[in-house]
Parts: C-alpha cells; sequence; structure tokens
C-alpha cells in the first residue's frame, strides 16, 4: 500500500522524546502523531518528514502545544480526554516513496491514518514549530541515522 506523507496528516507512529532518547531508548510510545512538514522530493523519491507527536499530558511551563479541539478529535477518532500536539519537539524521519517507514503502524486494521488536521489547526502547529525552529530551541530527534544527523542541544 502506498501511503504518501503531507502535512496535516495524522498517523499512528512510535514518537521518541529527546529526553527518552539521551537514556539510550531507541524506540518510543506508538501515538497519534502530526506530519508537519515534508522535504522537497529526492531523486529516488525519499522526503524528509518531521512528525509532532498528540498526548493527553498538557503543556508544562514554558513548552509550547496546540491544543487539539475536541470535535477535532472526534473526527479523527482519537480517545476521549483533552489532547495537545507538542510543538517544541520533533522527530525526523526519511519516507521512502512507496513504502511505509519503520515506525509507523496502522491505527485500525487496513487503516494507515486517523485523518487530516483542520487546515487552520495544522497552519498554527506548523507556524510554533517554525518558531522554535528560527529560535533554535527546537528539540530534534532523528529516527534515521541519531548518532550522525541527531539535532538540538536542549
Amino acid at each position: 500500500m502506498a501511503l504518501e506523507p503531507k502535512p496535516g496528516l495524522v498517523v499512528r507512529y512510535d514518537f521518541l522524546w529527546k529526553e527518552e532518547q539521551r537514556t539510550g531508548i531507541e524506540s518510543g510510545k506508538d501515538r497519534p502523531c502530526a506530519i508537519i512538514l515534508t522535504s522537497t522530493e529526492r531523486p529516488g523519491g525519499s522526503k524528509d518528514v518531521l512528525l509532532c507527536a498528540i498526548t493527553h499530558t498538557p503543556p508544562s511551563k514554558g513548552e509550547t502545544a496546540v491544543k487539539v479541539p475536541a470535535a477535532v478529535a472526534n473526527h479523527l477518532g482519537l480517545d476521549e480526554g483533552p489532547s495537545w500536539i507538542k510543538t517544541g519537539q520533533v522527530n525526523r524521519l526519511v519516507w521512502e516513496k512507496g513504502r511505509i517507514p519503520h515506525g509507523i503502524s496502522p491505527v485500525a486494521k487496513g487503516e494507515w491514518t486517523f485523518g487530516m488536521l483542520p487546515q487552520g489547526l495544522g497552519r498554527q502547529v506548523f507556524e510554533q514549530v517554525r518558531d522554535k525552529a528560527r529560535q533554535r530551541t527546537l528539540r530534534t530527534v532523528d529516527r534515521d541515522a541519531p548518532s550522525k544527523r541527531d539535532t538540538g542541544s536542549q
């Protein structure tokens, strides 16, 4: 099955937090994640993809996040309870054309996505991630080559 990454798409992914990576953990927790950015396609068709985690844990003081409106959570089929898209950390992976990357798993039998974020919500998330990147405070975990391309000293 071909699944194309696009900004706003919500998938299930084993998101790894920077704190976990620092302790030597290599796999994260399967959770809904929003694709925030995809790079231009390289020769051969692969793209870099940035994902933000969606979690029930509210943002701590100084942490950036966008609250997911209940109607959007319901539309996506997320479980009950308030959810936030954390925008201060991203996972980066390489998405090869025509392949589903390691770490992406089905959300239900035969279903690979939760759906799309509404455009306005997706834009709000992107802008917070962009601002963190411009401030050089975005915490990035590179899931394809952590020892070579890991960024973010936070």
